[in-house]
């Protein structure tokens, strides 16, 4: 069995040699400039394990935001009728 990696096209490896640096160009910069790069940075070196459960941890968070969200415009939405309706029982 041949573990050796498969041979690329040269424009394969062209395309993964210019993704990689624009991986190192967007680490140095991130480095300098943005804390979202360093999160990041310190997130890539976390086991997997943290990550997944940070992410479900937001995707709760947003769940429950989203359902608030819909709530409310319901609400707003079912006054706006009863509001509506009242006005036209006035006339």
């Amino acid at each position: 069995m041949d573990l050796s990696p498969p041979e690329l096209s040269p424009l394969e490896q062209e395309v993964l040699d210019e993704y990689e640096r624009l991986a190192e160009n967007m680490k140095k910069a991130g480095r300098e400039f943005s804390p979202l790069a360093s999160v990041l940075d310190t997130m890539a070196g976390q086991p997997s394990t943290e990550i997944l459960d940070g992410l479900r941890e937001l995707e709760r968070k947003t769940t429950l935001v989203f359902t608030l969200l819909k709530a409310s415009v319901y609400s707003i939405v079912l006054q706006q009728e009863i509001d509506y309706g009242d006005h036209q029982n006035e006339q």
